[in-house]
């Protein structure tokens, strides 16, 4: 059993970070969960968990039941033309897995399963790493310095921990061609999704017009019946902006969808006064290695092999999250030798759910008028539909490894 003073810090308080605190908490270990944001993120677009795999690490960790009552019912996505007609009708199971949960609703349940073993820092972050044979000496833009045993990265596509312990961004986050955008909007009913068809409504619905390398959707969700969520991607080469400044973001978002009919104008018009706005660039995150020489820093979720949007990040996160903990309770004073199991299990499982990024602009967003046909008449075939489902399951499985540690 680690000593009761182990001590970990934590960078990110989003999915992967609370998870791993819940693990380590469980294993006797002391986390901390230094988190940017003055509170958790509420909301969110919906994420999903598929396969046996993400299902077995949600019940060891207790919250199965919970995220079952929390889940939203699947998401169905109706690709329309100009005039509301049908063109395209993806299940609530494609998008949906076996069970899809607003972030912020599993944000939230992760951090109130690790809280009780867990000291959360919200508003500040890291400034400095120095990593010593014996453990990590952290500076933080408020907070006073302390020192760890452990420091791990779990702060996104954008980490701060590694471009600390790592190096500089550029190094490992590469560019994939599209760049993605939602935000709230009150539910207008003139607006609202009601595409051209027979089908039954679902509770939970989007829909979209695609024109070449450009998809703007609108979504309802049974969590607040009065709000829809709209969802804009675009094909574009890496654009220089602010990523702390939501104007120049509303700007480019406005000039990439300027004229194009349907509900988009609406939808462009209630862009001023969204005060949730996310927009990023598709990419991915590639790592030559998670973990620093002297075994004292390491990176977890899409800060080691992450991909924005389409990459199964989120299921990958919780596993990466149980393998590490469990890693390290094996062999608590040999960290280094815990993280370096750690990777050899999870990164050959992470590569592999992380190239569906790769492929996620140019499916919701073709390039070319072709391309959109193709894929319309591709997916309208229910074997096809299934055979990618199928795929997404198998992409999805990892043995776990499990271990069990006396208190």
């Amino acid at each position: 059993m680690p000593p009761p003073t182990r001590t970990v810090l934590i960078s990110g308080a989003s999915i992967a970070g609370p998870a791993l605190a819940h693990w380590l908490g469980r294993h006797g270990f002391r986390p901390t969960v230094v988190e940017l944001a003055p509170a958790l993120r509420p909301g969110g677009r919906a994420v999903d968990f598929r396969g046996e795999t993400h299902l077995t690490v949600l019940d060891r960790m207790g919250i199965l039941d919970e995220l079952r009552r929390a889940q939203t019912g699947g998401t169905t996505m109706t690709f329309v033309d100009a005039d509301d007609r049908e063109l395209l009708h993806l299940p609530a199971s494609f998008a949906g897995g076996d069970i899809e949960v607003l972030r912020g609703d599993l944000s939230r349940i992760l951090y109130a399963s690790s809280l009780p073993t867990t000291e959360y820092v919200f508003g500040d972050s890291v400034t400095g790493l120095r990593e010593t044979p014996t453990g990590v000496d952290v500076t933080f833009r408020h907070a006073p310095p302390r020192t760890f045993d452990l420091v791990i990265g779990a702060d996104g596509l954008h980490s701060t921990v590694r471009r600390l312990a790592f190096g500089p961004e550029r190094r490992y986050v590469r560019h994939l061609g599209y760049y993605a955008a939602t935000w709230s909007l009150p539910l207008d009913p003139s607006p609202a999704p009601a595409p051209v068809t027979t089908r039954t409504p679902h509770p939970c619905a989007t829909i979209g017009l695609n024109t070449p390398g450009r998809l703007a959707g609108i979504g309802t969700s049974p969590a607040d019946p009065t709000r829809a969520h709209a969802f804009f991607l675009f094909a574009s080469p890496e654009l220089r902006y602010d990523r702390d400044d939501p104007l120049p973001q509303k700007a480019l978002i406005k000039q990439a969808f300027d004229g194009l009919p349907w509900r988009v104008p609406h939808l462009l018009d209630s862009l001023d006064a969204a005060e949730d706005l996310y927009f990023d660039s598709i990419s991915r995150a590639d790592v030559g290695t998670w973990s620093t020489t002297g075994g004292r820093i390491a990176l977890v979720g899409d800060a080691a092999c992450g991909a924005t949007i389409g990459g199964m990040g989120t299921g990958t996160a919780l596993v990466a999250a149980y393998v590490l903990a469990t890693e390290l309770a094996r062999s608590p004073d040999d960290p280094r030798s815990a993280l370096t199991r750690y990777e050899s299990l999870v990164r050959p499982y992470a590569e592999r759910c992380q190239k569906g990024g790769d492929r996620t602009g140019p499916f919701l967003a073709p390039a070319t008028a072709f391309g959109l046909r193709v894929r319309n008449t591709l997916l309208s075939r229910r074997r096809c539909l299934e055979w990618m489902l199928r795929q997404g399951r198998r992409a999805t499985a990892l043995p776990l490894p499990s271990i069990t540690v006396d208190r």
